[in-house]
């Protein structure tokens, strides 16, 4: 929904479709947008040599500008942006770099980054996956194969037919030989059971699904599955996990990213998460110890906790302090 009020200079804008979740306190609620504008974009676009002379300027040093030219003919100025921020007096207009910056320092950055969300998207995959299916186990066993449909099972209808109108676009545009042969071959329901549907939703909407549920049977042994003590922590990390995720596969930024959608921090877990309370859940190291913990509830015996830890430990140059990792955290048994 997009409003304006040429009056004031406002825009509202409403993503209906995006939503966002309440970690805390678990609610779903539209999100609205206001900008006030006061001035015209007038910054013409650069040349790729233009942008070195620029970072050049500002106190970057760059000793090989033909590697430098190379890179950001691959890599835009503007990615690269967000990696030369934290090193920049972004207080003054031009934003000069901190002494002893160099370009391999902050292509460095960027490499550690981009290695970062690809053992981060393994993951999640592996645990969405995992997910998906106790979910709709665990509810097909107790209400059918077309559960989700159920509007008793729900806490608020108008959300239901809201995920349901989302669940059929991503149905529709499912190239799943099930979902097709279901089609051709079955007049009702007109939805495919829960272990067909559910396949081919986005981790965000059966995140929204779940989260909607009713407290019942199903509900806990799903979260008992995965060794959290209440479902609501399994909701908050539900949610996280689709934004990581989609942050992942748009190839933004998790080094010193602070997450809007935090996950909430367990105190009553089977198996031991962290002995250090004292993190910040809106940092990736709280996402990333949640991750674990699942990792090795699901496949206990799998390398990617190995490969994660490793990629932390292996870049001293990298702070990871920025990414809200406390002192001796690597000395935390469930990074052991």
């Amino acid at each position: 929904m997009l409003q304006h009020n040429f009056g004031f200079i406002l825009f509202v804008v409403n993503f209906d479709t995006n939503k966002t979740h309440h970690a805390s306190a678990c609610k779903r609620t539209p999100v609205g947008y206001f900008f006030q504008r006061v001035m015209n974009y007038t910054k013409p676009p650069i040349s790729i040599v233009d942008q070195i002379a620029l970072l050049i300027n500002r106190g970057l040093a760059v000793p090989d500008q033909d590697r430098a030219t190379q890179y950001l003919s691959n890599i835009s100025y503007y990615r690269l942006r967000a990696y030369t921020y934290p090193f920049q007096d972004n207080a003054l207009q031009n934003r000069p770099f901190n002494p002893g910056v160099d370009f391999d320092r902050i292509l460095e950055l960027y490499v550690f980054d981009r290695e970062l969300r690809l053992v981060v998207f393994d993951a999640i995959e592996r645990i969405e996956i995992a997910l998906r299916t106790q979910i709709i186990h665990h509810f097909a066993m107790a209400y059918g194969s077309h559960w989700f449909e159920n509007p008793a099972l729900y806490k608020r209808t108008d959300l239901l037919r809201s995920d349901l109108r989302g669940l059929d676009k991503e149905i529709q545009r499912s190239s799943e030989a099930f979902i097709r042969h279901y089609q051709n071959k079955y007049a009702s329901p007109l939805r495919p059971p829960a272990w067909m549907s559910l396949e081919v939703t986005t981790m965000g909407l059966l995140s929204k699904l779940f989260e909607n549920l009713k407290m019942c049977a199903a509900k806990k042994q799903v979260t008992k599955h995965f060794g959290l003590g209440h479902p609501i922590v399994l909701e908050s990390w539900m949610h996280t996990f689709s934004n990581v995720r989609n942050i992942c596969a748009h190839h933004g930024r998790l080094w010193n990213r602070h997450l809007t959608q935090a996950p909430i921090l367990p105190i009553n877990t089977t198996e031991l998460f962290l002995t250090n309370p004292i993190i910040s859940p809106h940092q990736i190291y709280a996402t990333l110890s949640c991750m674990v913990y699942l990792l090795r509830i699901i496949n206990p015996g799998s390398h990617l906790f190995a490969k994660l830890k490793n990629h932390l430990t292996q870049n001293p140059s990298i702070s990871l302090t920025v990414m809200g990792f406390p002192e001796g955290w690597q000395d935390e048994p469930l990074w052991n």
